[in-house]
């Protein structure tokens, strides 16, 4: 049987604000860089040595109507002033023979920061489940990188987060998004 394992990941984000909902999510897609693809979304898993590329080497990469898997978070709303957020969070263990995590995350009220700030604490926490660490998503960030440390399991964690705060007239969608190239 012949499997779909990605090797790269890119990562990237996006706003779109237009009366229509749907036409909102299509400028978000447009600004991230991924509206020409056919996504189909798939949970959390970053697979064995899939190497993070950047955005731009990723985005050269994708063909036009192509079936293009990713995590997405999305999150929309026509509420005027309402602070929006879309977050993925990963976690990226230090053996590259060994899966990591994806989380999508997406909250009203947040800032960028605490949204992906959490996100990344989302994808620390399967990690670190996984791998029978003891991970306490409550305890604040310094201590998370001295855990990190002192296990030596995990590499690293990172984020990517779009917010914005809806104007009025409109629907306002921001998306974060992790992408999948094989």
């Amino acid at each position: 049987m012949n499997s779909l394992v990605p090797k790269k990941i890119f990562f990237t984000k996006g706003v779109g604000t237009h009366k229509e909902e749907l036409h909102s999510f299509e400028l978000a897609l447009r600004d991230a860089g991924i509206e020409k693809c056919n996504l189909v979304q798939v949970s959390s898993i970053l697979p064995p040595g899939c190497k993070v590329i950047s955005q731009g080497m990723g985005l050269k990469e994708l063909k036009a109507g192509s079936i293009t898997y990713c995590v997405l978070s999305r999150c929309s709303s026509n509420e005027p002033r309402r602070l929006l957020a879309a977050s993925i969070g990963c976690a990226i263990p230090t053996d590259r023979n060994a899966y990591g995590y994806i989380s999508e995350y997406h909250a009203f009220g947040q800032t960028e920061r605490q949204a992906g700030d959490h996100a990344e604490d989302l994808a620390a926490a399967m990690l670190a489940s996984t791998l029978g660490i003891d991970f306490n998503i409550d305890e604040s960030w310094d201590e998370k990188k001295e855990i990190f440390k002192i296990s030596g399991k995990i590499v690293s964690t990172r984020n990517i987060t779009q917010s914005s705060i809806v104007k009025n007239g409109g629907h306002t969608t921001v998306i974060a998004v992790a992408v999948f190239l094989f």
